[in-house]
């Protein structure tokens, strides 16, 4: 098993490549059993697992260049635009990282970068958006290291990434991806994501997430303040033991094609993780009227014709409706005739279940 010292990269004596760029394709994810707390470095409270997206994507590339002087230095453009707003946080991740890869204070870095869709409404920016910056950094270190394997690759793009943004370790590989210390799933760890061990039944393959966005706007309370509220959360320590036991319920589920236990997990982790906001110190709700008008049609169309549909969310308003490959026509006509008029602007996202990032 990993430790922390395995990712510290101690080739000091190695002539650095002088200039260079990489860019990468990578999705966001939605978890099913949820992250919600944390501890220093960035480790978990609790494990957790996600579907890998494919439509929704950050697309990063990352130049660099050697210079003079050490020390971090970088300037960062969102969809075209130069965003200082956003380099408190990626100093502060590139100063996490330093340990790990300090190549990184040898090069002038300009990072590129744009999203398939909105940015901090809930569909995990900063999951897709730290794991593309992270590949970026591994492939300066795969230059320089060319023997590296494929798995220590993604093992350490994902130790990396979870320093920026915890759930950005569930965005290197896919379509299912654990994160965090669970005694029933060997080689699970805290410190990197792992593909889902096993087989997955055939049900689940190729799922379907339609993203119905209700409300596209930033959201009122970071992901990072609402983790910090778990601290000293009355209910964080039954909410820890529960997702250790959807997730083992869960897993059985995903093996065995169990869709009955499969939508009550999802569906009551996505009302638990709300449940945490409202009840913490200082509270706050990020669901929306429209998103619970949306939540009782899918319960009712479900009670109606026992389709396999069900609903998740994220730290926001949006709804991701997920349902499987062979009954996509039908809840899509559902979704289309009685869901879309809850999104703003009638705007949703037709997405699947895809297999983790690309080099472009």
């Amino acid at each position: 098993m990993q430790q922390e010292q395995d990712f510290i990269f101690n080739n000091a004596k190695i002539n650095l490549p002088e200039q260079g760029s990489f860019t990468f394709k990578t999705p966001s994810n939605i978890a099913l059993v949820k992250y919600w707390g944390k501890k220093e470095p960035q480790l978990p409270e609790n494990p957790s697992i996600s579907f890998t997206l494919d439509a929704c994507f950050t697309l990063t590339t990352l130049e660099y260049k050697k210079k003079d002087k050490d020390g971090l230095n970088f300037e960062i453009y969102f969809e075209g635009k130069k965003k200082d707003d956003f380099k408190p946080k990626i100093a502060t991740f590139l100063k996490r990282i330093q340990k790990y890869v300090p190549f990184v204070s040898e090069y002038n870095l300009i990072i590129n970068s744009r999203n398939s869709f909105p940015h901090s409404s809930g569909i995990a920016s900063s999951a897709s958006g730290m794991a593309a910056l992270a590949l970026c950094i591994m492939s300066i270190e795969k230059e320089i290291n060319p023997k590296m394997s494929s798995e220590y690759f993604n093992k350490k793009a994902s130790f990396l990434a979870r320093l920026g943004s915890g759930s950005a370790s569930r965005s290197i590989e896919g379509p299912l991806v654990i994160w965090g210390k669970h005694k029933d799933l060997d080689k699970s760890s805290d410190l990197f994501g792992i593909k889902f061990p096993g087989p997955v039944h055939e049900v689940f393959n190729n799922y379907h997430d339609t993203i119905l966005l209700v409300d596209e706007g930033e959201k009122q309370v970071s992901s990072t303040v609402g983790h910090n509220l778990m601290d000293n959360h009355p209910f964080a320590e039954k909410r820890f033991e529960q997702a250790n036991e959807n997730l083992s319920k869960i897993s059985t589920a995903l093996k065995n094609g169990d869709m009955k236990i499969f939508i009550n997990i999802i569906e009551s982790e996505a009302l638990t993780l709300h449940a945490m906001m409202m009840t913490s110190n200082p509270y706050f709700i990020l669901m929306k009227p429209n998103t619970l008008e949306i939540i009782n049609k899918i319960w009712q169309f479900r009670n109606k014709t026992n389709a396999n549909i069900c609903f998740t969310l994220d730290a926001g308003a949006n709804v991701h409706v997920l349902y499987p490959e062979k009954e996509k026509e039908a809840i899509n006509n559902f979704i289309i005739s009685e869901l879309i008029k809850y999104c703003q602007n009638k705007n949703y996202i037709n997405d699947r279940t895809g297999f983790g990032a690309k080099q472009i």
